[in-house]
């Protein structure tokens, strides 16, 4: 790889911004000074420093993001406030997010720029499950669970494929419910829909896994880190 592409890469600057940085003497290849932008480097062997930083070189980045309400999954948006202006510091060029969740949808969110990664966790053949947490205008029971398990109509051409719907807590004096629901599609604004045709409504959702995946408790609201190797690997393995 050439020396200035991969100094782009890491997001120190455009091309032309990290070939003056090359010029003026800021970076070192081995522990010794270069000055020539297009020279080629091995990026998993050689020791690159810049400013007398030693810079490490990944394939791919890989975050986990606890989405609050309020920000939408796009990497631009006129209108709203995106996911990505939560990851403060970071290099955002080639990071896009593994499937969307509403505006007012908070919880779990992969945020990467391995594509075959994304394929794997969003393609319907591969059946990854995805669970949220629920809070439901209405009373479930033992009913909804059979009508999840066996597919409901939400208007699609097929049925939802078979979901499992864990009652967590009902009230019967305020008519709600708390709910997790694991699906393994990914329709349109399909958990909400599901409720809906069961006659009730979804008043706050919250994706608590993706996969092998769980959303943290030490993330906050907001917040986000990366994935550790072993995390990265148990998501590429479904396992």
């Amino acid at each position: 790889m050439r020396l200035d592409k991969y100094l782009a890469d890491l997001g120190l600057g455009t091309r032309s911004e990290v070939k003056q940085y090359i010029k003026k003497g800021k970076v070192m290849v081995n522990g010794s000074t270069c000055t020539t932008t297009d020279r080629k480097i091995d990026e998993n062997n050689d020791l690159i420093s810049f400013n007398g930083q030693i810079l490490s070189y990944e394939k791919n980045r890989y975050y986990i993001l606890n989405k609050p309400a309020g920000y939408v999954c796009a990497n631009h948006d006129n209108l709203h406030k995106t996911v990505f202006e939560l990851l403060k510091g970071e290099n955002l060029k080639g990071l896009f997010t593994v499937g969307r969740l509403d505006i007012d949808t908070e919880g779990l969110l992969i945020i990467t720029d391995d594509g075959a990664l994304s394929h794997e966790l969003l393609s319907p053949s591969k059946h990854v499950a995805k669970t949220y947490y629920a809070s439901i205008l209405g009373i479930a029971d033992e009913s909804h669970i059979t009508a999840c398990h066996k597919g409901i109509d939400i208007g699609d051409d097929d049925l939802t494929e078979p979901a499992l719907l864990k009652i967590l807590n009902t009230d019967q004096i305020n008519n709600t419910s708390e709910i997790e629901l694991t699906i393994t599609e990914g329709r349109f604004h399909q958990v909400k829909r599901m409720f809906h045709a069961l006659g009730m409504e979804v008043t706050y959702l919250k994706r608590i896994s993706m996969g092998t995946l769980k959303l943290d408790s030490e993330i906050p609201l907001g917040s986000f880190r990366r994935l550790t190797s072993e995390e990265i690997e148990m998501l590429k393995n479904n396992k």
